[in-house]
C-alpha cells in the first residue's frame, strides 16, 4: 500500500491511564468514551494519541462495553503492522491507546470524485482480510478516514472478528465488507463503479438480508428505545431535534443572511451545538443581541453553547455552505482546514474563522482550569 507504517514502540500493557493527557473529547456515546490527547510511554516519549476508555459506562452495559474493547483490543494487537490504521499503543484498566493521524472522516472529507481514495480503501480491505480479520461495522461513514496524505484508514474495531476465507461465513463477513465500501463509493464516485462492483451492491448476502428482517429491528428498539442511543454518523441527535429550531429563530433575525448549525462533545459529556451566523450586507450584529433574540422567539430557551458571528459562511462552488470546515471548527479539529478548504478565498475565509473560534477544549484541558 502507498502509505507509511508508523514507527511506534511496542505495545504497552497494565498502562496507567494518567500518562494520557486529554485535548479534545472526540465521541462520547452508551459504551465508551474517545478523545484525542498525547500519551507519555515509559521511556517518556510522547505521541498523538487517541484514548477509548470505558471506566464510566452503566454497570447494565459494562459487560457489552468491556467485550466491544476486546474485541478492538484483538483486533488491533494483529492488525497494527499491516499499516491499514493507527497502531495500538497502550492497554490499561478499562481503557487502551491508539496512535493519532492527521485526516477526518468519510462524511467531514466527502472525497467527492477521490478515485484514489476508494482505490486505497480497498487495498486497506484486503489488507485486513488477508490478515485474517473482517471489520463489520463499513456501513458507518464515522469508520473511515481519509487522511492528509490522501490515504484511506479503518476506524473503531470493536465489531471486528477473525476469519477464515476457507470458510463460507468468512467469505461472506468479508464480502460485506466490500458491500458496505462500495455504498459509499456511489456516493462519492458513482461515475467510477465497475459493472461487477454494481452487481455486487444490487447483491445483499443471506446474512445481511436476514440480518436486516430480524436482528437489525431488534437492534433499532434497544439501542433506540431502551439506550435512548442513537448514531448519526458522529452528529449528536441534538443536531437534529433542537438545532433546526434555533437556526430557524436565527434566519428569522432581520439583520442574519444565513445561521449554520455544528456539534461537537463538551468536557462534560453533552453533546453541545455551535451556531454560525453571517450577516446581511451593511448590517451589524453582535451575539448578545442574536442570543437576546433566541431567547424572546425561543420560550423554552433550549441551550445553544456557541454563537459566532462570521464575516461569511465558507460555501462551496454551487453556493453550499461548507459544513465539513464548520463542523472541524466547531469541534477545535483545525489541523485540516486548509487542505480541505480547496480555494485560497475559501482557505483564508476559515482561517480567519478558526481563529476566533470558541471551542477552545484542548487549551482548557492542558492549563487544568
Amino acid at each position: 500500500m502507498a502509505r507509511a507504517v508508523q514507527s511506534v514502540p511496542p505495545i504497552e500493557y497494565n498502562a496507567d491511564m494518567a500518562r494520557f493527557t486529554v485535548d479534545t473529547v472526540l465521541k462520547r456515546d452508551v459504551f465508551s468514551v474517545v478523545e484525542r490527547g498525547t500519551w507519555t510511554d515509559r521511556e517518556g516519549r510522547q505521541w498523538p494519541a487517541v484514548r477509548r476508555r470505558w471506566n464510566e459506562v452503566s454497570p447494565w452495559l459494562a459487560l457489552l462495553a468491556r467485550r466491544l474493547a476486546t474485541f478492538e483490543v484483538q483486533a488491533l494487537e494483529s492488525v497494527t503492522s499491516t499499516g491499514v490504521t493507527t497502531p495500538l499503543l497502550a492497554v490499561g484498566h478499562r481503557f487502551l491507546v491508539r496512535g493519532w493521524i492527521e485526516g477526518v472522516p468519510l462524511q467531514i472529507a466527502r472525497p467527492t470524485g477521490d478515485s484514489h481514495f476508494f482505490h486505497s480503501a480497498r487495498q486497506a480491505l484486503h489488507t485486513l482480510h488477508r490478515k485474517g480479520y473482517v471489520h463489520n461495522d463499513l456501513a458507518k461513514q464515522q469508520n473511515w478516514l481519509r487522511g492528509a496524505d490522501g490515504e484511506a484508514w479503518l476506524m473503531d474495531f470493536q465489531l471486528a472478528l477473525p476469519i477464515s476465507r476457507r470458510w463460507k461465513l468468512g467469505r461472506v463477513l468479508a464480502y460485506e465488507d466490500l458491500r458496505h465500501l462500495l455504498k459509499h463509493k456511489r456516493t462519492y464516485c458513482p461515475d467510477e463503479l465497475t459493472p461487477r462492483e454494481r452487481a455486487m451492491l444490487a447483491k445483499k448476502s443471506i446474512l445481511t438480508r436476514t440480518w436486516m428482517a430480524t436482528g437489525k429491528r431488534v437492534y433499532r428498539f434497544v439501542t433506540r428505545r431502551i439506550l435512548s442511543y442513537s448514531d448519526t454518523e458522529g452528529r449528536g441527535p441534538r443536531v437534529t431535534q433542537v438545532g433546526p429550531r434555533i437556526i430557524a429563530a436565527l434566519n428569522a433575525h432581520p439583520a442574519v443572511a444565513e445561521a449554520h448549525m455544528a456539534d461537537f462533545q463538551t468536557l462534560g459529556g453533552k453533546v453541545g451545538l455551535y451556531a454560525f451566523v453571517e450577516p446581511r450586507p451593511g448590517e451589524q450584529i453582535s451575539e448578545e443581541t442574536l442570543r437576546a433574540h433566541l431567547a424572546m422567539a425561543l420560550p423554552d430557551k433550549p441551550h445553544l453553547n456557541n454563537l459566532q458571528v462570521v464575516p461569511a459562511l465558507p460555501r462551496a462552488v454551487d453556493g453550499t455552505v461548507r459544513d465539513d470546515l464548520l463542523l472541524l471548527i466547531a469541534r477545535n479539529q483545525i489541523e485540516m482546514l486548509a487542505d480541505l478548504s480547496g480555494s485560497e478565498e475559501v482557505r483564508e475565509q476559515v482561517a480567519e474563522i478558526a481563529r476566533s473560534r470558541q471551542n477552545l477544549t484542548d487549551r482548557i484541558t492542558r492549563s487544568g482550569t
